[in-house]
């Protein structure tokens, strides 16, 4: 039987284009993940969101021939038909090289309308100079850090079964932690990533929060996916009133995903962490 993802260019050799083509992107359908965590196709999403990409390697010619260079950032809605597959994204991007546009709004215009047909959602580009780009610090993300823990973990296997809570007291409470990691589902590359965890209902247990992060340490799913995961294990089975799961990752191929996925509050500004 032929796989789902096997027209997919991730892990195959890799054949760089020299000129602007559209049809380098991939998508993926979010479905295909969404259903084996409990979201059937049938149902409202019990999220909002988006997925941020950042493009540090996007360069093309103006009309006389001089490169240009920007740092993107790529916005793209969770209710979007598909994700975009990272490794087609970065040849798509790299199709820009060698080729000339009359403007910075153009290139603009152009990721746009090509990434939405992608994705199946309408995406938002942003494009800014180098010199604003380095106007933006690196910062944390906000709320306790749980990494710190003197616990002891000898699994690395996901498990949701895992989490529990402290008590039944209910509270408002922001954590994160920096120890998140997974493998790639087509490669097994590894994922860094760091994750934010705010909620409003019975209090989490912090060990047992972070032994199901440490969790996903041999886990194989996309960025997008495994957030979306996160955010369904701790709902279902720990049932906060409001909750949001905000994973950053660090850059592969010039590029960085952050999934934002939330039941109560909007895509934050980006914030850029220290290994991104």
């Amino acid at each position: 039987m032929k796989q789902p993802l096997a027209h997919l260019n991730l892990g195959q050799p890799t054949q760089y284009p020299t000129q602007y083509d559209a049809s380098l992107l991939q998508a993926v359908p979010r479905q295909l993940n969404r259903t084996p965590i409990g979201l059937a196709e049938s149902i409202s999403l019990p999220f909002h969101g988006d997925d941020i990409w950042h493009g540090y390697e996007l360069s093309w010619l103006n009309t006389l021939g001089v490169p240009q260079v920007a740092v993107a950032e790529f916005r793209v809605p969770a209710t979007s038909t598909n994700l975009v597959e990272s490794k087609s994204f970065k040849l798509y991007l790299n199709s820009f090289n060698d080729s000339r546009w009359d403007s910075w709004h153009a290139v603009q215009q152009q990721l746009a309308e090509d990434l939405s047909a992608c994705a199946g959602g309408q995406v938002s580009v942003r494009l800014d100079t180098v010199q604003q780009a380095q106007q933006a610090p690196f910062s944390d993300l906000p709320g306790l850090c749980i990494d710190a823990q003197d616990i002891r973990i000898d699994s690395y296997e996901y498990n949701p079964e895992l989490l529990s809570l402290r008590d039944n007291q209910v509270i408002d409470e922001t954590l994160h932690s920096h120890l998140l990691k997974s493998n790639c589902l087509i490669t097994n590359q590894p994922d860094w990533g760091s994750v934010l965890i705010r909620y409003r209902g019975p209090a989490i247990d912090h060990a047992a929060l972070l032994r199901y992060i440490v969790s996903f340490r041999h886990h194989n799913e996309f960025h997008e996916q495994c957030v979306e995961r996160l955010y369904m294990d701790i709902k279902t089975r720990l049932k906060p009133e409001q909750l949001t799961v905000y994973a950053r990752y660090t850059r592969r191929g010039g590029l960085d995903i952050n999934p934002f996925r939330s039941d109560f509050e909007q895509t934050p500004q980006s914030v850029r962490l220290s290994r991104q």
